[in-house]
């Protein structure tokens, strides 16, 4: 009887919610906290850090904590320029809180994740609108609801907002000034005050919102470099050209004012770091790592002109199916009735502006990556929350837009089921995992995802049999995506942190307790970040290819260490035995400290190396 009663009580809630609102506020509340802790928060630091990038940057900021340089980032003794410092200030700051382990590490971008989320959740509950005046406030609700969900649950979101690298850091700052500038051009249209020229851009303070833009730019910029100014100052050229606003509203910005601020927090420390590094910290980080970036493929990071759509449709999957509709529905061609809106009125239009920039902007530049496009996924989050509010507050009709997306939604998902189950067979082979199919095969995880998107198919293609109910199409996709990431996606995740760096992980905690005193550290046929990170030493990485060359750097490098630094006369070398067998070593030649997995820990008398590989190199000829 009771349990009738709850059910009763929600039901009678949720056709007038809008007009509750303490209630309301404080479902809200709750909603977030729970997006937050299930996507962000939960088990954040219960895996290891993932080779190759994120110990880099874990590292880098324990260098920092540990010298007290904070101006110039180290890895591995030698100078990181790759990215600003903002990102290596955050992850020291937390391991004066939290201790040097992964939860500090990753905690910046779980809080810059969340920070974008709930933002988005007030922009959405702030300036939505609608085709229906009686049910603004109930869609501006739903919209706000679903727009975090959409924020929070989507994979590219999810796999960088729990990684410490400073992909999460750049979109938070980014996106939560581009939002600042939308609160702050809102606000100054209502307000209408009269334009005072020159000296009242002078004279005068920008509002609130516009300092907050600033401000977090400012931050992009310490996150990743001219990027966090470019891109934000693309995407509002575009869109206040599009509206007729752009003299309007860069004197609104007291952009003066704007300038002296961003500087005050940007120029300082790239003063300070040319000053320590001069002109090998200017080629390396303006040169290679943006410019080159730019201009050229760097790393190898080459792709074809389509590959953003491709990461859009599956980064932000099951919500890209819907994103054309979303977009179509604005009608962003039609310039004239954009330009008879309120501002308030343009959130849409302007989260328009901010997905094609970025869209545009990376898709023009030759090196291509995956995190490249993570600043543009909340603007999609934005556009279609508003697509799914609308449609939740209307009066259900026939939507021959809405039937497309579900029937491509459906075809979708099917075929995700279809490659889940069969992923054992071309999922490849990873050097660092033994029998990696197999072990996928027999883990479930293939079988598990297959049944998840088929019964969420299942249900959608239930729902577009009733078209009455095509506006609860949003409903299979949050509880399919739920389940998916709880019963799929974390479990994956602890699957691969205990088949890939759980054995290097315990063999570089033991390595401080073995190593004697000027006994050097290497590894041989792996570049592994993470070693550097968990044994808090100095590590020297080699390939098993340059030994086998007579003329190479490290073989030089050796045979100088045995002459020259004859004590200790070990090595201490972490390698997997069918690479030291490459360079002619058995296993009577070492002394095996500790096995896990496929890696060895071993100490081996230099001389003896150094003997081995030059027999080897006579018998390659």
């Amino acid at each position: 009887m009771m349990k009738l009663k709850a059910v009763d009580t929600c039901k009678r809630w949720w056709t007038s919610f809008e007009q509750a609102p303490f209630s309301t506020w404080v479902f809200s509340i709750c909603w977030l906290l729970l997006l937050a802790w299930v996507a962000f928060l939960f088990k954040l630091g219960s895996t290891g850090l993932v080779d190759e990038t994120e110990p880099l940057f874990a590292e880098a900021a324990r260098g920092m904590a540990v010298t007290g340089d904070w101006i110039t980032p180290y890895f591995n003794g030698e100078t990181r320029f790759d990215k600003p410092p903002l990102i290596y200030w955050l992850m020291a700051g937390g391991y004066g809180v939290f201790g040097v382990n992964e939860w500090a590490v990753r905690l910046p971008s779980a809080n810059s994740a969340i920070a974008l989320m709930v933002f988005c959740f007030f922009s959405l509950q702030k300036f939505t609108q609608s085709e229906n005046p009686a049910s603004i406030e109930r869609k501006k609700w739903l919209s706000g609801w679903i727009g975090a969900a959409i924020a929070a649950f989507n994979l590219e979101t999810l796999l960088w907002a729990r990684q410490g690298v400073s992909d999460m850091l750049l979109s938070g700052c980014l996106g939560c000034a581009l939002l600042c500038f939308f609160w702050g051009y809102a606000q100054a249209g209502e307000s209408q005050k009269p334009r005072g020229g020159l000296r009242n851009n002078l004279l005068s303070f920008p509002n609130q919102w516009y300092l907050g833009f600033y401000v977090l730019s400012g931050l992009a910029v310490l996150t990743k470099g001219p990027v966090g100014i470019v891109l934000p100052s693309l995407i509002i050229l575009a869109f206040l050209f599009y509206v007729g606003k752009f003299g309007e509203v860069l004197e609104e910005m007291k952009i003066l004012w704007g300038l002296l601020i961003f500087a005050l927090i940007t120029i300082p420390w790239y003063v300070l770091v040319i000053l320590a590094n001069g002109r090998a910290y200017i080629d390396s980080f303006f040169g290679y790592h943006n410019v080159e970036r730019f201009t050229s493929v760097v790393n190898g990071h080459d792709a074809p002109w389509y590959f953003y759509i491709l990461v859009v449709l599956i980064g932000f999957f099951p919500w890209s199916i819907y994103l054309p509709l979303a977009m179509t529905r604005l009608g962003f061609w039609r310039r004239s009735f954009w330009l008879n809106k309120p501002r308030t009125a343009q959130l849409s239009l302007f989260a328009f502006f901010w997905f094609a920039t970025i869209f545009i902007f990376f898709s023009i530049a030759v090196t291509k990556l995956p995190s490249y496009v993570l600043p543009l996924m909340p603007a999609a989050a934005l556009l279609v929350a508003e697509l799914w509010g609308e449609e939740l507050t209307n009066t259900p009709r026939k939507n021959q837009g809405l039937l497309i997306s579900g029937i491509a939604h459906v075809f979708f998902l099917v075929i995700l089921a279809i490659a889940f189950i069969l992923s054992p067979s071309f999922i490849g082979s990873d050097p660092a995992i033994e029998n990696l199919p197999a072990l996928v095969k027999n883990s479930g995880l293939p079988l598990r995802g297959t049944i998840i998107w088929l019964l969420t198919a299942l249900a959608i293609s239930w729902l577009l049999g009733q078209r009455k109910r095509w506006q609860w199409l949003i409903l299979p996709n949050l509880v399919g995506f739920f389940i998916f990431l709880v019963c799929l996606v974390y479990p994956t995740m602890f699957f691969i942190d205990t088949a890939r760096q759980l054995p290097l992980r315990e063999l570089s905690l033991i390595i401080p307790q073995v190593q004697v005193s000027g006994e050097e550290l290497w590894m041989i046929g792996f570049n592994k970040p993470s070693v550097v990170f968990y044994s808090q030493r100095p590590v020297n990485f080699f390939k098993v290819r340059n030994f086998l060359d007579d003329k190479s750097a490290d073989l030089a490098y050796l045979k100088n260490l045995v002459t020259t630094q004859p004590f200790p006369d070990t090595l201490l070398i972490l390698s997997r035995a069918k690479d030291m067998t490459k360079l002619g070593v058995s296993d009577e030649d070492y002394q095996i400290l500790e096995q896990k997995g496929l890696y060895q820990l071993m100490r081996i008398p230099k001389a003896r190396l150094l003997n081995r590989i030059l027999n080897q190199l006579m018998v390659n000829g």
